[in-house]
């Protein structure tokens, strides 16, 4: 059974096991490669107004992230990207909801890569809420959001060919997240 989503309210925590942090982006100018990251924590806050005054945090452990081939995994943690031994975390602040309309809207937040914090739009859908058969509350969310990869200082670049290079600046990012209700 779904709740309506004025009826969520309180501290949902982020559940790890059942949410997915994904990216894509143009590789060698003909494909797209993938990757996964570990959502390390999270924290969804609905006060009484609903979703429409949400607020969430949530951090991504920058060394998991798993691209389905070991050197490439490394490439990534690496100064020449993520840097992870000097920046271990990708964080998420909310900073308001914009363009609400129930079940989609523009979740609004900082999100900082590396030592660099910018402004993002998140493409935002409200999935359901349910009971699940242990007695606990669940509410899922899909997002989705682009951002270049350079503003955020990961701007390793190696060309090929007429103009070509092996990673595009554009990064396409996808949440799949699920929230249990913790208060």
């Amino acid at each position: 059974m779904t709740t309506p989503t004025t009826v969520l309210t309180g501290t949902w925590v982020g559940d790890a096991v059942h949410s997915d942090v994904s990216f894509k982006v143009r590789h060698m100018a003909v494909g797209k490669a993938k990757g996964t990251f570990a959502l390390e924590s999270a924290t969804l806050t609905i006060p009484e107004a609903g979703l429409a005054e949400a607020s969430v945090t949530a951090v991504i452990d920058a060394a998991s992230v798993d691209t389905k081939q070991d050197q490439r995994n490394e490439h990534v943690k690496s100064p020449d990207f993520l840097h992870v031994e000097e920046y271990p975390s990708l964080k998420f602040v909310s900073t308001g909801v914009k363009n609400f309309d129930g079940d989609e809207f523009v979740l609004v937040g900082e999100l900082t890569i590396r030592d660099v914090t910018k402004t993002v739009e998140l493409e935002t859908e409200f999935l359901g809420a349910t009971t699940d058969a242990y007695g606990a509350e669940r509410a899922g969310f899909s997002a989705t959001t682009s951002i270049s990869r350079k503003e955020f200082n990961v701007s390793f670049n190696a060309a090929f060919g007429a103009g070509n290079s092996v990673v595009s600046d554009k990064v396409e990012i996808a949440l799949e997240l699920e929230f249990t209700k913790s208060a």
